[in-house]
């Protein structure tokens, strides 16, 4: 099952490794493998591509972060393959994701010789703009028919389990994406609480919010690094923040 129904799909710049997740999943579906032994390896492709930064090897570095982007949309392709979507998946991704995140910007920090609260700052920026993408994705994914419902557009309370995994696992999950997630969603449910109430959004306005995708916020890492702009990194993504407020006025000026 996919995320969306064909009609409702978008071009997703953040997404740019769907087609070989689905590829990949179809070739795993029938092996041992499961969406959680996919998570485990883009973990450790996160891993490798913060040595390479700290080693200043800026090119294998940014392929190593866009090959982590790509496994990363592997997880869900094979769980819905195998049609076994868990929680325990969808939170031990999250937890993974914002756990890489803040070692790629102290990394990034250590070889700028940047202040750490510069670090702390761009780190906040990039969770507030990701989980933004996630709001609006999310609600356009539980309105429409045909949508994965897996992620919650509020998360408050522990789901309960789906058949073959454990409610111990998905509770203490839970818990970790509620300490590790919570300020930024409620952050963004403040600024825009009513987004729920809209019934869709136009592609093109999801296209637009797609820019704070991990997926494209790793993109542009790479490419930065890649081209020798490492150090402009931290800086880039604080402003970045600017379109937040570019995309919430546009969603409660025209999309109610």
């Amino acid at each position: 099952m996919a995320k969306l129904s064909s009609e409702h799909r978008f071009l997703d710049l953040s997404d740019y490794g769907r087609a070989i997740a689905i590829k990949s999943s179809k070739l795993l579906k029938n092996t041992k493998t499961t969406p959680i032994h996919i998570t485990l390896v883009f973990g450790v492709f996160g891993l490798i591509s913060a040595a390479f930064i700290l080693r200043e090897h800026y090119v294998l570095a940014g392929i190593f972060l866009i090959l982590k982007s790509i496994i990363d949309a592997m997880d869900g392709e094979l769980a819905r393959e195998k049609n076994t979507p868990s929680y325990t998946g969808r939170y031990l991704d999250s937890v993974f994701d914002i756990i890489l995140n803040f070692i790629f910007l102290v990394c990034i920090g250590v070889v700028t010789a940047s202040q750490f609260w510069m670090v702390i700052l761009a780190f906040f920026c990039i969770q507030l703009q990701g989980t933004l993408y996630n709001y609006y994705y999310v609600i356009l994914r539980n309105t429409l028919a045909g949508g994965d419902s897996t992620s919650k557009i509020f998360e408050y309370k522990s789901p309960n389990a789906m058949q073959g995994e454990s409610q111990k696992n998905v509770d203490f999950l839970f818990k970790a994406y509620l300490v590790l997630y919570g300020i930024y969603d409620r952050i963004i449910h403040y600024m825009d609480k009513n987004a729920y109430r809209c019934t869709n959004f136009p592609s093109w306005f999801m296209t637009f919010v797609s820019v704070y995708g991990l997926g494209f916020q790793l993109l542009i890492m790479a490419v930065m690094m890649s081209v020798g702009w490492v150090n402009y990194i931290l800086p880039f993504f604080i402003l970045y923040s600017i379109l937040i407020f570019v995309m919430i006025i546009i969603r409660k000026t025209y999309f109610k």
